[in-house]
């Protein structure tokens, strides 16, 4: 059970990207060694008062103060140098030592923060007094004076704080909390790919749409248990609010995702399974390889998903990646010059092959004599969806002849490709708005700090770090996660596919709903 306590108190708390260094500013008995504590683990804190005591006879040991510098300042060196959060714990009163702090910072591209702490005179000389041995009262007088007259925002960090509660958040979202820095607004007006079939009226330019990418099936129970917990995920998706559920379209597991020897399901006898076990959630491949089919067997795969599942088929295509599972299975893996032309062909093909008529296809690569498919998709228009951000080439497919382009990265990186899709659109003579942008990433959502610390330390590896996971997941609050799907929204991205680590855990569907629910209420 979360204590509701501390889970609103860390709700509360100022967000610093991880990694970062922080350096602690404040005479002795200002509360430092305190608040560190109370807001880092004790291997993230640099203590120059603990290396004292452990060269020297004591903390207060002045002769040792060399030699537990030169181990403070080699031990920030190589922390930093390992991307790890560090927290700088002495006075931080020398204006050298703080360059130092900061140069260090700098050299190893991680935020710089300062934290200054400016607690009363008496509270200090109170706390001073207290202490096993305490620094002489000539000397924190002068300390006291100092740290008072210092203005720390104008020696170059990126953060100076007051010593108010802190929590570490990846840096993703860290960014996404920023300034946009000049990104251009450009939401969509049409239907995200990936939503339900609209039902009339006004459609809603500010809706974002969300999907669900399942890419992952070493579950708990081992393959018996792979049915009913596939089907219990797809449930937990539509009853939170997603929108459109996804498979991989490998033979073998990725290495981004897990082992070889981890089951890898077939992507559409899969989402045959999925269409029996929901009513509205749109089914997507993300993305189906050309090489692996022949492209009129996978028109008639995705035909008869659409008519079985009442029209509720996303096509996803690809030039395909994978050539060790190409090899494994003796498909052949053709240069990347001719899978792009194969892309271009079936992208041409599979409309032919859902339309009217039998016309026979002829590509730069690809001969269908007979394009008979019956039954014809529900659907009028079955959505394609392009995968792949090449600028020069398959953002130009997607926007000559698909409904959707997915992309992958961060705001700035995405508006940027979003312009190039706009750029290639015009050239063809469409609308960028009739090509819509899905946009892929992982997330792993907590309630609040509390709950997010607590899946960390339960899915992390034994040999990585909660902070390295949790950048590795992406990991944040509900309301870090807000700020950075409304940042995708104001960029032109119109469905946002995600995939989890906790997938299994009912909890992630919890704090999903909330999530959709955040991202898409009209802002205050």
């Amino acid at each position: 059970m979360v204590d509701s306590a501390a889970s609103d108190a860390s709700s509360r708390s100022q967000p610093l990207p991880t990694p970062c260094l922080v350096a602690l500013v404040g005479p002795p008995g200002s509360g430092k060694s305190t608040w560190a504590a109370a807001n880092f683990s004790s291997e993230q804190i640099v203590s120059s008062d603990e290396l004292r005591g452990r060269v020297g006879e004591h903390e207060l040991d002045l002769a040792a103060t060399s030699d537990a510098f030169e181990i403070l300042d080699r031990i920030v060196e190589m922390r930093l140098g390992r991307g790890l959060t560090t927290v700088v714990d002495t006075t931080g009163l020398d204006p050298k030592r703080r360059a130092a702090y900061l140069a260090a910072a700098r050299r190893h591209s991680v935020t710089a923060v300062a934290i200054h702490f400016t607690t009363s005179v008496g509270e200090c000389r109170i706390r001073n007094r207290q202490r096993t041995h305490p620094v002489p009262v000539k000397a924190l007088n002068g300390m006291i004076a100092v740290s008072r007259s210092l203005d720390l925002t104008n020696e170059g960090w990126d953060l100076v704080l007051t010593p108010e509660p802190v929590r570490m958040v990846t840096p993703k979202l860290a960014a996404a909390r920023a300034p946009s820095n000049g990104i251009a607004t450009a939401v969509h007006a049409i239907e995200p790919v990936g939503a339900s079939a609209p039902t009339g009226g006004q459609r809603q330019a500010a809706k974002l749409g969300f999907g669900l990418l399942v890419s992952n099936f070493d579950w708990p129970g081992g393959t018996t248990a792979i049915g009913p917990t596939l089907a219990a995920i797809a449930a937990g998706a539509e009853a939170a609010g997603f929108d459109s559920v996804w498979v991989m379209d490998h033979v073998i597991q990725i290495p981004t995702v897990g082992a070889a020897w981890d089951p890898m399901l077939e992507s559409y006898t899969t989402l045959g399974f999925l269409a029996r076990a929901t009513e509205r959630l749109r089914l997507g491949v993300l993305v189906s390889a050309v090489t692996l089919r022949n492209v009129g067997h996978l028109a008639k795969s995705i035909a008869t998903l659409d008519v079985l599942s009442g029209g509720r088929a996303i096509a996803g295509l690809g030039a395909g990646n994978s050539e060790r599972e190409h090899l494994a299975y003796g498909w052949r893996f053709p240069p990347a010059r001719e899978r792009l032309a194969l892309l271009e062909d079936a992208l041409q093909a599979l409309p032919m092959l859902w339309g009217p008529g039998n016309p026979p296809f002829s590509g730069r690569l690809l001969s269908i004599p007979d394009t008979t498919c019956y039954p014809r998709p529900l659907q009028g228009k079955v959505p394609i969806v392009v995968g792949g951000s090449g600028e020069r080439v398959t953002l130009r497919l997607a926007a000559t002849y698909a409904s959707g382009c997915n992309l992958f990265g961060e705001p700035p990186e995405v508006a940027a490709k979003v312009a190039v899709l706009g750029e290639h659109c015009r050239a063809v003579g469409r609308h960028p708005d009739e090509v819509e942008v899905t946009h892929l990433g992982t997330i792993l959502v907590g309630r609040d700090p509390v709950d997010l610390g607590e899946r960390i330390e339960r899915l992390r590896p034994a040999n990585q770090g909660p902070d390295r996971y949790a950048a590795a997941v992406n990991g944040g609050t509900i309301e870090d996660h807000v700020a950075r799907f409304r940042r995708f929204a104001e960029i032109g991205v119109g469905t946002a596919i995600v995939s989890s680590p906790d997938l299994t855990d009912p909890g992630f569907f919890t704090n999903a709903a909330e999530l959709i629910r955040q991202v898409r209420a009209p802002r205050s």
